[in-house]
């Protein structure tokens, strides 16, 4: 295009100006409501190694004991740097316990608990577990907008039901399978610590009621067995 008077030049100036300003106001606010929409939305999966603790004098863990658990949480920013926040979420965990304790019932369907000894000769007694659960979370992170690799600590309680369980046992010849237990506890309510950088976190779990009411005996003394899982917890964004 050619300008013939510097006053038309001028106009030409002032107008390409105007509107490089216009477009850097726009990514000026553009990148002010990121910030302010900004949350740390997460699917998150993870593997563990569950221990039971306060387990009766004779009872033993054998064999592998482990879980997965996955599913998302929802993050609520509380601070006006965002990165303090609440976190609410659904998710579901599957777990197996090896274990000593024996889990069966008489012909007039009264629970029976015992302690296989080493003297018995059987091939797998197990339990496992289908929770569905709620973590609740008080979270800290390094994290900003366009920063996606940070450090971050997750603390909080998690609540869970038990949809469904099952004692197995099985020897040459016989096997055992319970999935009605009356004195097994459904309800979980546990304390969670997680932390780490980027994806890779360490993974605490402690539950804090025991997986039977006190109906469930052996010899005597009620069974406060609980668990508590170590492991690796992987957020994606």
């Amino acid at each position: 295009m050619r300008l013939k008077s510097p006053f038309k030049l001028i106009i030409f100036l002032l107008m390409s100006f105007s509107v490089l300003a216009q477009d850097s106001i726009v990514q000026v606010i553009d990148t002010a409501e990121v910030y302010k929409k900004y949350r740390e939305d997460q699917f998150y999966l993870g593997v563990t190694f569950n221990l039971l603790t306060n387990k009766p004098k004779e009872m033993e863990q054998n064999g592998f004991s482990g879980g997965i658990h996955f599913g998302f949480i929802r993050d609520m920013p509380i601070n006006k740097q965002r990165n303090l926040s609440i976190g609410m979420g659904g998710g579901l965990s599957m777990n197996t316990y090896n274990q000593n304790l024996f889990v069966g019932e008489t012909t007039s369907e009264e629970s029976i608990f015992d302690i296989i000894d080493s003297s018995t000769d059987y091939d797998k007694n197990w339990l496992s577990t289908y929770i569905v659960e709620v973590p609740i979370q008080l979270r800290w992170r390094t994290s900003t907008a366009t920063n996606y690799k940070f450090w971050r600590i997750y603390t909080g309680l998690q609540l869970g039901y038990v949809y469904a369980y099952k004692f197995h046992f099985e020897e040459t010849g016989n096997q055992v399978t319970q999935t009605d237990v009356p004195e097994f506890n459904k309800y979980r309510m546990g304390l969670t610590f997680s932390f780490g950088y980027d994806t890779f976190n360490f993974y605490f779990y402690y539950n804090l009621n025991p997986f039977f009411n006190g109906d469930a005996q052996l010899n005597g003394s009620p069974i406060e067995i609980n668990s508590l899982k170590l492991g690796l917890m992987f957020y994606i964004l």
